[in-house]
């Protein structure tokens, strides 16, 4: 017996608006919209008018519901993931709803658990039509409604919420009573929908950031979801995201990076997607908002930013672990490319087994659900179209190189540059992740927690150079792998660009001229990564105006086991991998090992298991440094470690450059 709802045959629905609705080509009426979009009150209330009262419209119809339920016999991966969401939705039937619990000056914890509570719920009765969905979710939306707010002075956490209330209130409101009904849309319009409009609560209608990004699909999300009984605001509230989100979209030129790091890609770009996926089910348009420049490459960024091990390239305020992600499946499909869902399906497989109590009960991977609305098949393996070897330009630059994206042993360099003034910016410029034969070698600690500094009373936002921003390890340059100066900091409001990048397979490397984040220790600092044939990387820096007798210390982070220090030469064992680092210049210089683990001051957290491997310089009368560090992984079959000629920054070949 089939146990999902049965469902009438999709091969009716009109071919375009079954691949537009799961994430395909936009209309070709749309291509009217220029960019960045002009979108008058009036243009917006007509499409308002022509909307068709059915139910659900947001992000998925009817039509499309019909076409997933039919598709599940014939499709394992999705009809896991619909079992898997059946399961969850089973296991929440057992968790109380939701208490509006602050925790210091958020709310987001519980907005994010009724987020996933609610699209996990909604999206079971989709599927099986059951009405114990139908009751728990209902239990969670009248207990959130009754809040006395959701939190407007983090209006993050107002986003959340009305995005859960939106898709609860949306995909079961033929099932909900009128009285519940009315209760849930008075929530949505008084505690968030009408908040920018008519308070103070809109700081972050600008926001340049994920911010931006959040917060406009939230509220367009819940405008839409009650848009009958209060049709000028959802008009404003659409209009307003669609012309102000483009600030927090510029982040993606100039080749679809995310200056606040992959983790926050995934937050922002989540959101910007469900944003586009309300408007285009809705409205029938997303008023030009994919032309953002560089947002039809983004969905490779996460690929590009993830190394061999797994772990991403996890710059400013992120962690190195990856999970799913729904936005990548909606991106894939939209533009063509199933290579950027490399690994995917195994997370969102790791993703559905995480069953237990306190998973259930938790926000983590609270968007899951919505992958059903645009998986495809991912285990199918593409050709891989992404390059080697890639440079995001913006304001933000990084440059990773790696050897292969198939070879389990491969070597991968992820090399930052910018400014710590970016955001969530870290004293992370000259750093580098890296990666070989499947370990993550060279680590970056991650961001300190939020709430651990901000109910110390200190500003963890104030990017000043004197600010507690920098007093905080994990945040300054002195847990990073780049150079310290006589145990200086960089300097905070400074900039680095990469100077030169190469991706010709001879010879790929990339060089940042650090000189503005070191001003005032040195007066020139440039760092060199080059990956080589061998899979080795070389990393040089060349350093001019020293004061004489400065100590410089070069510094990696792992969580690999060092063996004997005091030599040129040092071993870092994982399990049976290797890692070898040698010193080539000054020829005279000997690693030893900084105590990373152990907190510095009161403040900061402990980060167990790691280690800094480190050697110190001394500038010499001449005032110039040049530091050459050689890293071989213990595969590597020929190092190139004897006939390696070291050449100065100026003279690394520029063929490819760019």
């Amino acid at each position: 017996m089939n146990r999902y709802r049965n469902s009438a045959c999709f091969c009716a629905l009109p071919l375009f608006l079954a691949w537009s609705m799961m994430g395909g080509p936009v209309a070709e009426a749309d291509d009217h919209w220029d960019y960045p979009p002009e979108v008058s009150l009036e243009e917006v209330q007509e499409r308002l008018q022509a909307v068709e009262p059915v139910r659900p419209r947001l992000l998925a119809t009817p039509e499309q519901w019909n076409r997933i339920r039919a598709s599940l016999e014939d499709d394992p991966l999705l009809q896991e993931v619909a079992e898997g969401i059946i399961a969850q939705a089973i296991q929440m039937e057992e968790v109380p709803p939701i208490t509006r619990t602050i925790q210091g000056r958020r709310l987001l914890s519980e907005s994010r658990r009724a987020l996933k509570r609610l699209t996990t719920l909604a999206t079971a009765y989709q599927l099986t039509g059951d009405d114990r969905h139908v009751e728990r979710a209902r239990q969670e939306m009248l207990a959130v409604a009754d809040f006395r707010d959701w939190n407007p002075s983090h209006y993050l956490d107002v986003a959340e919420m009305t995005m859960a209330m939106a898709i609860g209130y949306d995909w079961l409101y033929d099932q909900l009573d009128e009285s519940t009904r009315q209760v849930i849309r008075e929530a949505i319009v008084e505690k968030g929908v009408a908040l920018p409009f008519e308070t103070r609560h809109r700081g972050w209608v600008r926001a340049r950031n994920n911010w931006g990004q959040v917060c406009h699909a939230g509220m367009t999300a819940g405008a839409l979801a009650v848009m009958e009984q209060h049709p000028e605001l959802a008009a404003r509230t659409v209009q307003s995201a669609v012309q102000n989100v483009t600030a927090a979209m510029a982040v993606y030129a100039p080749r679809g990076s995310y200056p606040e790091g992959p983790g926050y890609w995934s937050y922002g770009t989540n959101f910007n997607v469900l944003l586009i996926g309300v408007l285009e089910s809705v409205l029938g348009t997303d008023f030009g908002l994919t032309q953002a420049p560089g947002f039809e490459e983004t969905g490779a960024y996460l690929s590009l930013a993830t190394g061999p091990s797994g772990l991403f390239f996890n710059y400013a305020d992120g962690g190195s672990g990856r999970r799913v992600n729904p936005a990548l499946f909606w991106l894939a499909r939209r533009y063509e490319r199933p290579d950027w869902l490399l690994g995917e399906a195994s997370r969102l497989r790791d993703a559905l087994a995480r069953r237990s109590p306190r998973d259930v009960a938790s926000g983590a991977d609270r968007l899951l659900a919505l992958t059903l609305l645009w998986i495809e098949d991912g285990d199918t393996a593409p050709e891989i179209r992404m390059p080697l070897h890639w440079h995001s330009g913006g304001s933000i630059p990084v440059t990773v190189h790696r050897s292969s994206w198939t070879d389990a042993n491969a070597t991968y360099v992820g090399f930052k540059a910018g400014s710590p003034a970016g955001p969530h910016g870290h004293m992370d410029i000259g750093s580098f992740v890296l990666d070989a034969d499947g370990v993550r070698w060279a680590v970056d600690l991650g961001a300190e927690g939020y709430h651990r500094i901000e109910s110390r009373g200190m500003n963890l936002w104030n990017r000043a150079q004197d600010s507690d921003r920098w007093r905080i390890f994990r945040q300054n340059n002195h847990s990073h792998n780049t150079l310290v100066i006589d145990g200086q900091l960089q300097q905070a409001a400074a900039h680095a660009p990469i100077d030169r990048f190469s991706d010709d397979p001879e010879f790929p490397h990339s060089i940042a001229d650090m000189s503005r984040v070191y001003a005032g220790q040195v007066e020139s600092a440039d760092r060199g990564v080059a990956l080589l044939p061998s899979r080795e990387v070389l990393f040089q820096d060349e350093l001019r105006g020293l004061e004489p007798g400065s100590r410089v210390r070069w510094g990696m982070v792992t969580r690999s086991e060092p063996q004997e220090t005091g030599r040129p030469q040092i071993e870092l064992r994982e399990g049976s991998a290797r890692l070898y680092l040698q010193i080539l210049a000054p020829g005279d210089l000997v690693w030893k090992t900084v105590d990373t683990a152990t907190p510095r001051e009161e403040w900061d957290s402990p980060n167990p298991g790691t280690v800094m491997v480190a050697f110190e310089a001394i500038a010499p009368d001449s005032g110039e440094l040049t530091l050459s560090v050689l890293a071989t992984p213990g595969s590597c079959e020929t190092s190139l470690r004897e006939t390696l000629e070291l050449r100065p920054l100026d003279d690394w070949p520029t063929n490819g450059s760019r």
